[in-house]
């Protein structure tokens, strides 16, 4: 596999080289400022770390917890920032005032959000079926940052469901107006988490779209993975999104793989506990003790996945209040258990496919470019 690699040591978006070709896909709720430091300090300085989805409407009204949102560390670079919306007016203008202020260096768009709040409105996976209104989303916010210099990448799903499939006009559409690269999480917005992803799909999207990088996500839950996925498909990069929870060591194992380094060996239980309170002391730093704790607590099954732990422990953990309390119950693990191997799999959200939630006549008109309604809200995240 690894030969298959030689060629793609790095990938660039826009001006900025990606080495190795790994992106930290943006997850609403946890891919804050802590957790991407977190995942750079394991991994590559050079690889791309997307802040979480963060809505434009919220970042033109300027709203408080968004703009808090939209922090970046010192030496963060190029800062990354992934941006949702349905109107192309409010956009662009989202892109000018992130330009203008100098607030990110390279922005993502995202069009593969499954969640039914979120399609049931027209946005999310829901969108590239209008093709035309897609196009346009992507044309105004090139049109906007390119002054600057700051790529835009777009990320969709395979589709709507196995009878409406959107991918490769999608990102032929990307292409045409300008994006800098496009990712494909290869599910349909009816798996959602579920099942397995179709890397077959990135490959064909590979083949569509030839003039800028294509990156593939969907499964990536281990090293071996990623390199099978681009020997598999051809694709110029991974995107990874829950492989990492409460694994933020995965970055390190990426870059030895992709640099055909020896992958280091998974971590003990008392090493976890020392990563675990680095995550700690970050989220601190940056929310406050309370709320950063509080942060903290979905994390800990992720971090403690296989570990002989014990129920009493895992309970105390996931309602941790103080960093004091913290070190505690970190020294109550057993520091010398190993990681646990079947560790390695799935973790995080699974959910089951169901039918996707879609505004009335949704599926009437592709070419249609009206804006739907009520889809543009002011919350960031989901």
């Amino acid at each position: 596999m690894q030969s298959v690699l030689q060629s793609k040591t790095h990938v660039r978006i826009g001006p900025y080289p990606v080495d190795p070709p790994v992106v930290l896909a943006p997850m609403a709720g946890i891919t804050n400022l802590a957790f991407r430091r977190l995942c750079r300090e394991f991994g590559s300085p050079t690889s791309l770390y997307v802040c979480e989805m963060i809505t434009a409407r919220a970042v033109v009204e300027r709203d408080p917890k968004t703009m808090h949102m939209m922090s970046f560390g010192a030496g963060e670079y190029p800062r990354s920032m992934q941006l949702y919306g349905v109107d192309p007016a409010t956009m662009a203008e989202a892109v000018r005032i992130i330009v203008g202020e100098n607030l990110a260096d390279h922005i993502d768009t995202n069009y593969g959000c499954p969640v039914p709040k979120v399609t049931r409105l027209g946005g999310g996976s829901a969108l590239p079926y209008k093709r035309r209104l897609f196009g346009q989303i992507v044309h105004s916010m090139v049109a906007a940052a390119e002054p600057a210099g700051v790529p835009v990448t777009v990320k969709f799903r395979i589709g709507i469901d196995d009878d409406h499939i959107t991918y490769l006009d999608a990102g032929r559409i990307a292409e045409a107006e300008g994006a800098a690269a496009v990712a494909l999480h290869a599910r349909t917005a009816a798996q959602r988490y579920s099942g397995s992803a179709d890397w077959s799909a990135i490959a064909r999207l590979k083949e569509a779209v030839t003039t800028i990088p294509v990156l593939g996500n969907g499964d990536i839950f281990s090293a071996d993975d990623a390199l099978r996925m681009m020997a598999e498909t051809g694709c110029d990069g991974v995107v990874v999104g829950r492989g990492c929870l409460g694994r933020p060591w995965l970055f390190a194992e990426l870059q030895a793989a992709m640099r055909g380094e020896q992958i280091p060996a998974g971590p003990t239980l008392g090493r976890v506990g020392e990563i675990l309170y680095r995550h700690a002391t970050l989220l601190a730093d940056h929310d406050g003790e309370d709320k950063g704790l509080r942060d903290l607590r979905k994390h800990m099954a992720w971090y403690l996945m296989g570990f002989p732990v014990g129920a009493e422990l895992r309970r105390r953990f996931a309602t941790v209040s103080t960093l004091t309390e913290l070190q505690d119950l970190i020294a109550a693990l057993d520091p010398t258990a190993p990681f646990p191997k079947d560790a390695e799999g799935p973790r995080g959200r699974q959910g089951s496919p169901g039918k996707v939630s879609l505004p009335h006549g949704w599926l009437d008109d592709p070419e249609d470019a009206a804006v739907p309604t009520g889809a543009d809200v002011l919350h960031s995240g989901g």
